[in-house]
């Protein structure tokens, strides 16, 4: 199987502070996004910021690779909701970093005890492309509730 190649394009005008951007995704699902500084560290205001994108990306992942752990276990889900919330924080020395992308997973899942979600929750997260992309420079953690 050949590589798989996503791709996004970004075009900002004006420094950091003042300036602003739009981004396109190549699949055509989200055009025209707008981005700033001040969505990215105070308010959204209708703009979005590469941490609630990487938070997209993570409970997006994570939902696919935790339903293939559970189906391989013999535990198919009915149902999971996912979030991710990543936190952007300053750094001692100056500038920022990600640090932290925290999931919370609900399911749906018959004939599996609590015990048994939360482990295979974890499992789930370890198989999970993104985590393995950010594991190592952002703490990671899951909380996974069997609904029901």
């Amino acid at each position: 199987m050949a590589d798989i190649v996503r791709r996004a394009d970004v075009v900002w005008r004006g420094d950091l502070l003042a300036g602003n951007g739009t981004f396109d995704v190549g699949s055509g699902a989200l055009s025209a996004q707008a981005v700033s500084w001040p969505a990215r560290t105070e308010g959204p205001g209708g703009k979005t910021s590469p941490e609630e994108l990487l938070a997209a990306s993570h409970a997006s992942c994570y939902a696919m690779a935790f339903s293939h752990t559970l189906a391989e276990a013999g535990h198919p889900p009915e149902e999971l909701r996912v979030s991710a919330s990543v936190t952007f924080e300053p750094l001692p020395a100056g500038g920022f970093k990600v640090g932290s992308s925290s999931l919370a997973v609900e399911g749906v899942v018959p004939g599996l005890d609590q015990a048994g979600f939360a482990d295979l929750a974890a499992q789930g997260e370890a198989g999970c492309p993104i985590s393995n992309a950010i594991r190592g420079n952002v703490d990671i953690s899951v909380e996974a509730t069997l609904a029901g």
